[in-house]
């Protein structure tokens, strides 16, 4: 199998550069196909951004993660309560509605809702979405005071994300910031919630690609390696950009891009 530099690069960094920020990766991922002719990439190189992408936000946040599965372990153990605890278990209690409904219906996505106009419809509405709930949230709560309703609230926001377009960071952080979380607490909450979901994800292409007889394992952890870097920038980036700028920039963004997929390729 050829090793194709230019594209494998190009989606590794689409890739990288999506999925943790609030503009949608798979309005971006019809791109390469229209405009350029490309093939899909495959399933072994989507396996390998997944991957990727997730080792990114493990790393990025990883004191976190240990801090979380501490205090949930002592509380299991010793019914300690704290903060990290509380977070641990609400991230959890987000992550369940998304694994239901998407097991059910993942059918029904992959056979109609996976049209470009319905991705240009998403890509616009959503990015209004993220605006107004930027624009009306107090910011009085943190991850500190979140409540098990706010978590659920979040975690059933999170099953639009299956509709393609609506961007799975967008769509929490907008629940988030409707919840009158602050922009940091909403962003942190969202990215700690994509590593189930992407593990997930990852998991699911794994055991389809086992089926598979050839894979380009050069393509694959080069792939791996380009999306892990990027998407980890992109955290570091986003997270110091929206306490300065807010959302405006990424709603202005996925405007143009919606409006681009509408007058172009639909």
């Amino acid at each position: 199998m050829d090793f194709d530099v230019i594209s494998a690069t190009f989606l590794a960094l689409l890739q990288g550069f999506t999925e943790f920020l609030p503009i949608s990766s798979s309005a971006h991922l019809i791109l390469p196909s229209a405009l350029l002719g490309w093939d899909d990439q495959g399933l072994a190189f989507d396996v390998a951004v997944h991957f990727g992408t997730l080792s990114a936000v493990l790393f990025y946040f990883r004191k976190d993660l240990l801090s979380i599965s501490r205090a949930c372990f002592a509380h299991v153990v010793r019914q300690e309560s704290t903060m990290e605890s509380r977070l641990g278990w609400q991230l959890i209690l987000a992550t369940i509605p998304v694994i239901v409904v998407g097991f059910l219906l993942k059918d029904y996505v992959d056979l109609y809702l996976r049209e470009t106009y319905v991705i240009a419809i998403t890509t616009v509405f959503f990015g209004i979405m993220l605006f107004l709930a930027d624009k009306q949230s107090s910011g009085r709560q943190t991850l500190a005071t979140m409540t098990w309703k706010v978590a659920l609230f979040i975690g059933f926001a999170q099953i639009l994300a299956l509709v393609p377009g609506t961007s799975r960071s967008g769509i929490t952080m907008t629940a988030a910031l409707f919840s009158n979380m602050d922009r940091d607490s909403s962003s942190r909450f969202s990215f700690l919630l994509s590593i189930p979901v992407i593990l997930g994800a990852a998991l699911l292409l794994t055991l389809d690609l086992l089926a598979q007889e050839m894979v380009n394992w050069n393509e694959l952890f080069y792939g791996m390696l380009i999306s892990g870097i990027v998407a980890y920038l992109c955290i570091y980036g986003f997270l110091k950009l929206i306490k300065q700028m807010g959302f405006l920039p990424f709603v202005i963004y996925r405007l143009i891009l919606g409006a681009v997929l509408f007058l172009f390729f639909v």
